[in-house]
């Protein structure tokens, strides 16, 4: 593993319309890191994950992905190192079957029988879904808690170092919420969370960027950024759930207790 998986340097971005999404960006995530990424509406957060495998060619700066610079020659290497999964699972579902769709990545990179379906099987059963009940199931019939976990499975078969989830809490009930949590904390890869979640990054991140305007405001310890009320309340954030009521209201930000 690379002792920084993700490394950028000066990284800058302006749409065609004008808008200067990210401005001068420096950021360094270091392996087996779990790090969110927070910002108000427009503060640049997904065009940054966008640029992470290279959907979004740099126009200035420089990105480092393990021991590659990102340019055209090395995409297939940064986008098996990197897995991103998307906000809406229904961007990235596309085959009819849940197996057809696990196997997608793997069978693209020249994977064979029978390690295919071992590979599958190993996806399948790491984000808690039973290799013989979901495998034939049409992906559009499931909840969206288990398309979001076949997602997941979709980009963990690959064998990615680095995990990279945009809004991966969106659209999910209080139980699918926890179990994605518990999900996350199980995995060792180095993880980037772009999020509105703050309690979801309170929970599972011990390290947090702030983007604001397309800026780094702030890159450090989670629990310093999400207790500054008005640090949050400048970059148009609110406080977590649990930092913003009184004591004996509040609700546990860490692991449930047993």
């Amino acid at each position: 593993m690379h002792h920084n998986p993700i490394s950028i340097t000066g990284l800058s971005h302006i749409y065609g319309d004008g808008t200067q999404a990210l401005q001068e960006i420096n950021l360094a995530i270091a392996a087996s890191e779990r790090v969110a990424l927070i910002g108000a509406n427009g503060s640049g957060k997904s065009t940054l994950l966008l640029h992470l495998n290279g959907i979004l060619e740099a126009q200035t700066g420089q990105i480092n992905i393990g021991e590659w610079e990102m340019s055209a020659q090395h995409l297939k290497q940064i986008r098996n190192f990197v897995g991103l999964v998307f906000q809406n699972p229904d961007d990235q579902l596309f085959m009819p079957t849940v197996w057809e769709d696990i196997a997608f990545g793997p069978l693209n990179q020249g994977l064979a029988e029978p390690e295919l379906t071992h590979r599958i099987q190993r996806a399948m059963a790491a984000v808690g879904l039973d290799f013989e009940h979901y495998a034939d199931r049409m992906a559009n019939n499931l909840s969206g808690g288990e398309k979001k976990r076949v997602a997941i499975a979709g980009v963990l078969a690959m064998q990615p170092q680095v995990l990279v989830l945009d809004e991966p809490s969106a659209q999910l009930d209080p139980r699918s919420r926890r179990q994605l949590i518990e999900l996350l904390r199980s995995f060792p890869l180095t993880q980037l969370i772009a999020t509105h979640d703050l309690d979801l990054a309170l929970d599972l991140c011990d390290s947090t960027i702030v983007l604001s305007q397309g800026k780094v405001a702030f890159s450090g310890p989670t629990e310093q950024v999400l207790s500054n009320a008005a640090f949050l309340q400048q970059h148009a954030l609110e406080l977590p759930l649990c930092y913003g009521r009184p004591p004996c209201e509040r609700v546990p930000c860490g692991p449930a207790l047993t």
